[in-house]
């Protein structure tokens, strides 16, 4: 079993992550004496308390000054929320909440009482390399995943099964179960195209027409990817420079095991092309996982310009920007410093980087380049700022 970088508050608080990143292992062990533990995914646990939330406060108000208490799943029980609040504002006991979810959407779509501030948010997200340490396999990263169950799987074979597994429980307990959809079919169409266009800019009519449905309908999918933490946007930069931007944004999935099983490619070997794609969607998953680990504060942006200008990521923190080039290649080309060029210059960015799969750190112009164990280290660090 892995240590998980993510830090216990000393305080109550939410915990968001997407189904299977380690939530509830991560829960037991980091509030091992907890006094209460409840799961909303058994049966017998959701029924006793949908038919009674007050139950929860009898319970609660028989424990121990200052006691801990883990309610698991909590959006299947938006009800309980206003309970927490009670104990919480009421009671003079100290008792603090861990609340864990894999959905936000039927917190909003309820109105669910968020505690008013008084629980902190946090996330889970796949494991970060740096939480691996030795046993790290980039091939397998990019292929496979970092879902823990996929990392630590015996086999390949065994870790396709898992993503299969994995595909089939989200349509069935996050979307067909929730009925977060009208039409499944048309739903799982739409999640194989997604998975096809990750990483790139969204061309919403595009996918409608791959999918065959209307705009809007396409719209309202990729709200439910976001709401079910299954992927994420990231905006596009504007810069200072008189350049006509891109505004569109991209959509990442959040993990590279998870996006090829949804497009049926998780038991093929990557093409040179794929990986470019896969390295990009890693390195950009893994800064986000320790941006909000770590407490950086950073927002993720991108910038691309009509005539093909690109930079793969920027960080923004207060004033200051840092730009990205990311590339799956062991050599490092001038090229490849061209949007990043155009930023610096245009005092844009303060610093840019590269991060590539070589060997050594390189300074090519006004780039300097960055093997990505350094860049994610340097990362975990908040060494970029």
């Amino acid at each position: 079993m892995y240590t998980r970088l993510l830090q216990c508050p000393a305080r109550s608080f939410f915990l968001f992550g997407p189904r299977g990143t380690g939530k509830s292992v991560w829960l037991d062990q980091a509030l091992a004496g907890a006094e209460l533990k409840i799961n909303l995914l058994k049966s017998s646990e959701y029924l006793r308390y949908k038919q009674s939330p007050a139950l929860l406060a009898s319970e609660v108000l028989a424990l121990d000054k200052g006691a801990w208490i883990i309610i698991d799943e909590v959006q299947k029980l938006p009800a309980l929320l206003d309970e927490v609040h009670a104990l919480l504002f009421d009671s003079n006991h100290g008792y603090q909440f861990a609340l864990s979810g894999s959905s936000a959407r039927k917190l909003k779509q309820s109105q669910a009482n968020m505690l008013a501030g008084r629980a902190l948010t946090k996330r889970m997200f796949p494991l970060s390399m740096l939480e691996t340490g030795e046993d790290f396999d980039l091939d397998q990263a990019l292929c496979h995943g970092r879902l823990p169950m996929a990392v630590t799987a015996g086999s390949r074979n065994d870790r396709m099964e898992f993503l299969d597994a994995y595909v089939e429980t989200y349509l069935r307990e996050e979307i067909q179960q929730e009925a977060l959809v009208r039409n499944l079919d048309s739903f799982y169409r739409f999640l194989s195209v997604a998975a096809l266009f990750n990483g790139q800019m969204l061309n919403i009519s595009n996918i409608a027409r791959e999918v065959g449905v209307a705009r809007s309908t396409v719209q309202g999918y990729f709200s439910i990817l976001e709401d079910t933490l299954l992927g994420w946007y990231l905006p596009a930069f504007r810069n200072k420079a008189k350049v006509k931007e891109v505004a569109h944004p991209k959509f990442y999935l959040f993990d590279c095991g998870v996006q090829r099983a949804l497009a049926g490619l998780h038991r093929d070997k990557p093409s040179a092309a794929e990986l470019g794609t896969l390295f990009e969607t890693w390195i950009v998953n893994e800064f986000r996982a320790l941006n909000a680990w770590q407490g950086h504060g950073a927002q993720f942006f991108y910038w691309r310009t009509p005539s093909g200008n690109e930079v793969d990521l920027i960080l923004k923190q207060g004033k200051r920007a840092v730009g990205f080039e990311i590339k799956s290649g062991t050599r490092w080309k001038a090229e490849f410093n061209k949007g990043l060029t155009v930023l610096l210059e245009a005092g844009d960015i303060g610093r840019a980087y590269g991060v590539y799969c070589g060997e050594r750190r390189l300074k090519v112009g006004d780039v300097t380049v960055l093997p990505y164990r350094e860049a994610i280290r340097m990362a975990a660090d908040g060494a970029f700022f």
